[in-house]
């Protein structure tokens, strides 16, 4: 018998496939109950074919109902969505909560009104979640009751950064960043700018320098050590199904050859589970589609008038470790458990 319950609330997307996916392979933790306002008393196969003959149902239901005698809740609602469902949630039952919306990354009500072009409807929730990068904060998140996953492009920037703002590289820089990403990250909503014929031959930025994924980094990096950090972005929508490709440009003191970054970036991730520095090549999507995996890596130019220009490189796929697989990480961490239980698998090759 499996020792925890699980509910999924918005289990007819990509993310809430990816996540339902994870928790029928999970040793520990049995999913007990998927709402969602789509497919309502259909089986979960009518909306995700990976899962035909699983006998579980959509379920139309509120909240409470949905997280009634579960040990955690896993939401997988739009942002603005999000942030109504969770009250109900915590005031009526004990169960934890990972949010997989940007509803409750910002701690700032007004960066969040800014960013997210709505207000905060309950702005004295933001306090209570943790943010969900267990890189940075493993024992904050063992400890919450609520979590907020990292955003997809975040979560490829913040892993690829985080070790020049520990080592204070980053504080009053200026980073140029371009993210690349496949059409999965648009949802399972059909729209004309991830339409197939569009989007397959095609190459094109979105929200350049307008992201709302800008402040969550930013505030991550400052909670890494590096104060003060400009980041300048630009996604870029690419014909992929899944994966971000994310490059950073930054500027360091001439001392910190491409030998010494390295060492750096072992150093800082030779103990982490789901983080990789390639060896004999840079970071690549191909590598680690499908699975909860991130590859990082860097690129260090010659000396020139006592600076450097440092490419940093993050790569991982946004449904898993840009998503619901780091959603599940989370939850391992929460429950206790170790973080890496149905996580471990390394994605197919080819992808």
């Amino acid at each position: 018998m499996k020792r925890f319950k699980a509910s999924v609330i918005g289990g007819s997307g990509y993310g809430g496939v990816e996540m339902i996916r994870r928790l029928l392979l999970h040793p520990e933790v049995e999913l007990v109950r998927v709402a969602s306002v789509d497919f309502v008393g259909e089986p979960l196969g009518a909306a995700h074919p990976t899962l035909e003959g699983v006998p579980l149902r959509f379920e139309g239901i509120t909240p409470r109902e949905a997280a009634e005698g579960a040990d955690v809740v896993l939401l997988g609602l739009p942002h603005r969505v999000t942030a109504d469902k969770v009250p109900e949630i915590a005031d009526a039952t004990r169960a934890k909560v990972v949010d997989m919306s940007g509803d409750h990354r910002l701690k700032d009500a007004a960066a969040y009104e800014r960013w997210y072009q709505h207000a905060h409807p309950h702005p004295e929730r933001l306090r209570d979640f943790v943010y969900g990068l267990p890189e940075l904060n493993r024992e904050r998140i063992r400890a919450a009751r609520f979590v907020a996953s990292p955003g997809c492009f975040a979560t490829s920037i913040e892993l690829s950064l985080l070790p020049l703002a520990k080592a204070g590289l980053l504080s009053g820089a200026v980073v140029h960043v371009q993210g690349i990403t496949g059409s999965s990250g648009s949802g399972a909503a059909p729209q004309a700018g991830t339409h197939h014929p569009i989007r397959a031959g095609n190459l094109k930025t979105y929200k350049p320098l307008e992201h709302q994924h800008v402040p969550e980094i930013l505030e991550t990096l400052a909670a890494a050590g590096a104060e003060g950090v400009q980041l300048r972005f630009v996604p870029v929508s690419a014909p992929l199904g899944r994966g971000i490709l994310a490059t950073s440009f930054v500027e360091l003191p001439e001392e910190w050859s491409e030998a010494r970054v390295r060492a750096l970036y072992d150093e800082a991730y030779a103990s982490e589970p789901f983080v990789r520095v390639p060896r004999k090549r840079l970071p690549e999507v191909a590598a680690v589609s499908g699975s909860n995996y991130a590859e990082v890596g860097v690129a260090v130019g010659p000396a020139h008038h006592g600076r450097r220009t440092a490419a940093v490189f993050g790569a991982i796929d946004n449904l898993v470790k840009g998503g619901a697989g780091q959603a599940i990480q989370n939850m391992n961490l929460v429950l206790g458990l170790p973080e890496e239980l149905s996580l471990q698998d390394r994605g197919p090759w080819p992808p």
